[in-house]
């Protein structure tokens, strides 16, 4: 177990030190914070529902779904129960970390963050991407890079950021299962 919190901790100095520059630091604030990303929302929603009508509302409103059961699942009952201090919080890490945004008094593991938007991409990809297949990569790399960015920015290991990402993505999973056997979208 030791041996594999060096390697996250490796990890998260690859990318939150040696990887840093002017031009990240400026842009990855932005880039992971959710407000940043409204226009975006806005557009995806009224594409969806001006394509689908009906249909359309029906998957925002069971990709709200899946978002809601992850972010609870991530931030009440992961968290509270796993309690891994953030590196920008935890003692002989925080001194060097390289911190651009607030740290937060809150638990590290899972990344919010990734699971939210891992959540988003991946019902995207399963519902959309049987029309849209050329959403696919783009939507796998958007919460990606979304999720590196929480590390980047020293607020989140590499496998908080990893927990994150394979949560919101069975979440998500499941939902879409659940809907594609109950035929609401088909």
């Amino acid at each position: 177990m030791d041996y594999l919190l060096q390697i996250d901790q490796s990890i998260f100095h690859f990318i939150n030190e040696d990887c840093k520059n002017t031009f990240f630091d400026w842009l990855l604030p932005y880039w992971r914070d959710k407000v940043f990303w409204i226009p975006l929302y806005l557009i995806l929603i009224s594409t969806i529902i001006y394509r689908f009508g009906k249909q359309g509302i029906i998957g925002i409103l069971f990709l709200l779904l899946s978002v809601s059961i992850t972010d609870a699942t991530s931030s009440w009952l992961i968290k509270n129960n796993i309690e891994r201090i953030r590196p920008c919080n935890q003692e002989g890490f925080k001194e060097t970390a390289h911190l651009l945004v607030p740290c937060g008094s809150g638990y590290s593991f899972t990344s919010s963050h990734a699971a939210n938007h891992f959540s988003i991409a991946i019902f995207l990809i399963l519902t959309l991407g049987r029309i849209w297949k050329w959403i696919r990569l783009p939507m796998f790399f958007w919460a990606a890079s979304i999720a590196l960015a929480q590390v980047y920015v020293g607020v989140h290991y590499p496998s908080d950021i990893l927990g994150g990402a394979a949560l919101g993505s069975m979440i998500s999973w499941w939902i879409f299962c659940l809907v594609r056997y109950k035929n609401y979208l088909c």
